[in-house]
Formats: structure tokens, sequence, C-alpha cells
């Protein structure tokens, strides 16, 4: 059984963990499998959005722990360097959409893979767990970057330390998350977010992803030289010129990412 399922439906790509007897929790294979997907994502022109979720019940319950206990198992410098540090740089570093819809809980590495994703959605049902202090370890994949500057220092801290289990509507409540759907619309409308992403103009949507990236470690007066930069870029677009003809004709628009 493939690890991970990959299709492309229009201009998504989708990508499934597909180890659902394990509740999608990581191997090597797995992780090995996800950033070939992703890499396949990156290099299709033809894809303009992503939408990662799991198969079966959970979405990642993060590393599978029959691995790291077995024979012969990785050490943490191949866990985390060769499986989910370049995860985590595939989905940052690619300039399309990243759509996570997380269908169940949201473990460990599973969890901070969710969170580094560009927009977040949750089912109802679904959950969120940083549970590395349960076994004597730091959060990793990204997890110390991303959820204290989503929830504040103050709830990462607690949330890490404490391993408590989040909501899917508490998570949305505290920005950790972008929506939550109930369980009968979940896929339909996740999808039709990666959808409604692929039709737009992505190669705006990219240059966005690259400044939010970039303010990551700047200062006011950088990003406002960095905004400055890609807009410039950004308005040699056809997609700006079809934007803003669409608007003066009005029709709606045709964007191709180009």
């Amino acid at each position: 059984m493939n690890s991970i399922l990959y299709s492309l439906e229009g201009a998504v790509a989708r990508i499934a963990l597909n180890r659902p007897a394990v509740f999608n929790s990581f191997n090597r294979e797995m992780a090995l499998a996800l950033q070939k997907a992703l890499q396949e994502a990156v290099d299709d022109a033809t894809v303009r959005a992503v939408y990662l979720t799991g198969e079966g019940k959970a979405f990642c319950a993060g590393q599978d722990l029959q691995e790291v206990t077995g024979d012969n198992p990785p050490s943490f410098p191949t866990i985390l360097g060769e499986h989910y540090n370049p995860i985590i740089k595939l989905i940052r570093e690619m300039e399309k959409p990243v759509v996570c819809a997380v269908n169940g809980v949201a473990a460990g590495a599973g969890a901070n893979i969710a969170l580094a994703c560009d927009i977040t959605v949750a089912k109802a049902s679904a959950s969120f767990i940083q549970a590395f202090s349960k076994i004597g370890l730091i959060p990793d994949s990204g997890g110390t970057f991303f959820l204290p500057r989503l929830v504040g220092m103050q709830r990462a801290a607690a949330l890490m330390m404490l391993g408590e289990k989040v909501s899917a509507a508490d998570a949305e409540a505290i920005g950790m998350i972008y929506k939550v759907y109930n369980e009968e619309d979940f896929e339909k409308e996740s999808w039709k977010l990666a959808e409604k992403l692929s039709q737009m103009p992505t190669v705006g949507l990219g240059l966005t992803k690259r400044a939010l990236n970039r303010s990551l470690e700047s200062t006011l007066y950088k990003q406002l030289a960095i905004e400055e930069e890609l807009q410039s870029l950004a308005g040699q677009t056809e997609d700006y010129k079809e934007g803003v003809a669409a608007f003066l004709e009005k029709r709606a628009p045709e964007f191709k990412g180009a």
C-alpha cells in the first residue's frame, strides 16, 4: 500500500497521508514519499494549489514510535534532518498555496506540519496536541517557530509544556487555524477552498507567500522595501493585467497563473 496518495484534480494536487491503521504516523518511507509528492507539486507547472489531508480517522499522529524503538532505530538528526525538516521547507518554499485539511487528530509532528501550511482548516471533530512533552521531547517540525506566532508565546508555551489537547473549535478561536467545518461539509468545503485558490492569480499568491516568509525575520522598514520589490513583480504579471481589465469591464476575471 502506498503511504502517500497523490492525484491531480484540475489545478489542485491532492496529497493524502495513507497509513490509516497507525493513524498516519510517520516512518521513514512515508516521510520520504511525502517529500517526493510535495516536490512533484512544486515541479508541475499545471499545479496551482496543494491540498494536504489524511486518510481514515486521523490526520497524523506524528512519529511512528515503533520505528524509533525497533532494531537499528533512526537517530534524531536523521529523523529531523532527513524526514521532517525537508517537509517543512518544501511547504514553505513552494510559491503555491498549501491548504491543510485536518480530518482528525493532529499530534506531534503531525500538528506542526499542519500549522506550517498556508491555510489550515479542520473537521469539527478534529483536535491538535503538542504531544512531545509526554515523552520528554521538545516540539519539532517548526512547532517552536509557528505556534508562538499563531497564538502568542504564553499560550504556545502552555500548550507545548502541558501537552493539552485543543479541539478544532478552540484552535479556530485562538487563531491556530483558519476555519472549522462540520462533519458533513468538511471534505466539500475544504476542497472548494483549495480549488478557489487554484483559480486565483497564483503568481501573486506565491509572491504574497514569499513576502510573509520574509516578514518572519524582518523589520518594518525592511518589509516595506520587500513589498515594493514584490509588488513590482506582481504588477508585471498577466494576471494583474487581466484583473484590472476585468474590473474596468465589469466582468469576472479569468486568471491563468502567469
